[in-house]
């Protein structure tokens, strides 16, 4: 295979890494449970298990010694190749602790009274990981006395621990400790939140890159790995697009369910759909920049009579990619697409997703519709101290805490609540969105997409909704009229014109689907229901006046744009051509022709099988 980009470390450890001199506690919360991609040698990427990346990283850092707590098996010296363990076991001893069998036991308790001694220990840094934290405590909300105590002692050793010079560097080490969690919340608020000492780190979830620097390693050990380069490269690349949300150790699970299944590397999909159903570096600098030169044709095949819409919404593309004209920690992009419904606006932000992250279904979508209440808010950020779910956390701050660099889709905004219109002008305009749990989550990688119906009807004099763009209007008159309403509603009806100063002249304004579209779409439409019945090994066509019949049923109300076409292609094709193969007991391998479509109560289709036609 073609070399794979070069290795770069996951974010958590970086980061990591990059604040050890800095606090003296650490709170490592997320994907904790996975295996992470790590360089065991140059230009080879393997999984290790997450407690033994952490080690690597600590001790890559300078770190002497590393002790390892869960309250299952108390503490653990963690040994480093080429250690001497009794080294580390001493350390176990200068911390007052019992050794037995080269480990201690020990509780809550015994954890509670080794914290103060392990801050204060002199000589060679050493580092406390405390594995399962959230297992320490019952209840987040009602902590005993013993779990109380734990978690006062360790804030106030956070703020007395003083960093001291060690190794030839002289570089400042703390005597770290590390609590190691499934969520942020497990812990106690008051112990992490505001608190300068303690740092949380996030531990995300497997992205592109990592699970692209993972796949070669996989896929050669399948069946059919000496296949040629290009069938090599379809593989790698169907491997990692299709695992989009999956964890390392799926993947790893994946490889594993092929070779015991025979699945040959070319049909690596079939394992992951097998295994789904149960039969960073900067991502925006990884982008094929080739892929976005060539992006016009292929975003008019999917998305179609929106010339204006394709070209603006590249050009927004393009400056995420290269951050020209980019402000402080402001979004890569905002767009707001408005027009008709179903001319495409949400399927250009699919086709969009797929052309930056290689899965469409890789964005975050919120429908806005379901955010029409007056407390809306408390689900995207989470709700404030003291109400039920406050240790959850908000679903929009969580997935971009869990997913910093992503396309984020609010669909249908007008359908908001006014007052969640505040949250998205903080997120437009400082591109930071502070939780209910007072931690800021931070916007700065992601693009930022709206989509609305608003200026397609307007109120009267009367208060009653009427037309205001109308489908026979030239493009040029709708886009005006439809960017005054948008103009009007903002200013006049929400209140809020900075929000729409902040998105600018980033309102892209899509045209009704003309005719000559339709009739695009229409075909499009009719060869893709019958591409898909290919599948099944089946061969359906249609006669020339059967394919003019459906264009007229089809075509004649274009008000529901494409969605619309689709709704009629159901109703004259697709159900009754189902219903026609159904009672035509068709197998596999035969062939059928539509030669007329009959309307009336329901619609019916002429089917003759291409033998019977041949006679």
């Amino acid at each position: 295979m073609s070399q794979t980009p070069s290795y770069q470390p996951p974010r958590w450890v970086r980061d990591l890494l990059r604040f050890l001199p800095l606090k003296s506690q650490f709170v490592l919360s997320g994907n904790v449970r996975d295996l992470q991609a790590s360089e065991i040698a140059p230009g080879a990427v393997t999984t290790l298990p997450f407690q033994q990346a952490l080690h690597n990283a600590l001790r890559e850092a300078g770190y002497q010694h590393v002790v390892a707590f869960n309250p299952l098996h108390g503490f653990t010296p963690v040994n480093f190749p080429g250690e001497d363990p009794a080294a580390t076991q001493k350390t176990l001893t200068q911390l007052g602790l019992n050794v037995v069998d080269g480990r201690a036991n020990g509780g809550i308790d015994l954890l509670n009274a080794t914290l103060e001694r392990l801050i204060e220990l002199p000589g060679e840094p050493v580092a406390l990981i405390v594995d399962f934290a959230s297992c320490l405590i019952n209840h987040n909300d009602n902590l005993t006395p013993a779990e109380h105590s734990l978690f006062t002692r360790a804030l106030v050793l956070s703020h007395q621990a003083r960093a001291r010079p060690a190794g030839e560097q002289r570089r400042a080490f703390f005597n770290t400790v590390l609590w190691v969690v499934e969520k942020e919340g497990d812990l106690p608020d008051w112990f992490l939140i505001n608190n300068p000492r303690i740092r949380h780190i996030p531990v995300a979830r497997p992205d592109r890159i990592a699970r692209r620097a993972l796949a070669p390693a996989l896929l050669r050990s399948l069946a059919g790995g000496e296949s040629d380069e290009a069938t090599q490269q379809k593989s790698l690349q169907a491997f990692v697009d299709e695992t989009e949300g999956l964890l390392l150790i799926d993947m790893n699970a994946i490889a594993q369910l092929a070779r015991i299944e025979g699945v040959a590397q070319d049909r690596v999909s079939d394992a992951v759909r097998r295994y789904k159903v149960g039969i960073t570096e900067d991502p925006w600098l990884k982008i094929e920049k080739d892929k976005i030169r060539n992006a016009d044709g292929l975003i008019r095949k999917r998305v179609k009579g929106q010339t204006h819409a394709v070209t603006h919404m590249l050009d927004i593309i393009k400056r995420a990619v290269t951050g020209v004209g980019r402000q402080g920690g402001r979004p890569r992009g905002v767009v707001f697409l408005a027009g008709p419904t179903g001319v495409g606006k949400t399927e250009l932000a699919k086709t969009v997703t797929q052309l930056l992250f290689g899965d469409e279904s890789a964005y975050i979508r919120f429908d806005m519709s379901e955010f029409s209440a007056e407390h809306a808010d408390q689900r995207l950020i989470g709700a404030p101290p003291g109400y039920v779910g406050y240790n959850v956390g908000g679903e929009l701050t969580n997935a971009i805490r869990e997913k910093p660099f992503s396309v984020v889709l609010f669909d249908e905004i007008e359908k908001a609540h006014p007052r969640l219109m505040d949250k998205f002008l903080q997120i437009i305009d400082d591109g930071v969105l502070t939780s209910g749990r007072g931690d800021r989550v931070y916007f700065s990688e992601a693009l930022i997409i709206f989509t609305s119906n608003l200026g397609i009807y307007r109120l009267d004099a009367n208060g009653e909704r009427v037309a205001n763009v109308r489908p026979d209007e030239p493009y040029e008159t709708v886009q005006r009229n439809v960017r005054a309403e948008i103009e009007r509603h903002f200013k006049l009806v929400l209140n809020r014109p900075e929000l729409l100063n902040r998105i600018g002249e980033n309102i892209i304004v899509f045209d009704f689907i003309r005719p000559d579209v339709a009739d695009q779409i229409f075909t499009q439409m009719v060869g893709n229901t019958l591409e898909g019945l290919k599948a099944q090994e089946m061969t359906v066509t249609l006669s020339d006046a059967a394919m003019a019949s459906l264009r007229e049923l089809c075509l004649a109300d274009l008000s529901n744009g494409g969605r619309g076409i689709r709704n009629q292609l159901e109703v004259h094709l697709v159900n009754p051509l189902a219903r026609a193969l159904f009672d035509a007991d068709a197998r596999p391998g035969e062939g059928y022709e539509v030669n007329g479509v009959l309307t009336g109560e329901t619609t019916q289709l002429l089917l003759t099988r291409q033998a019977e036609a041949a006679q």
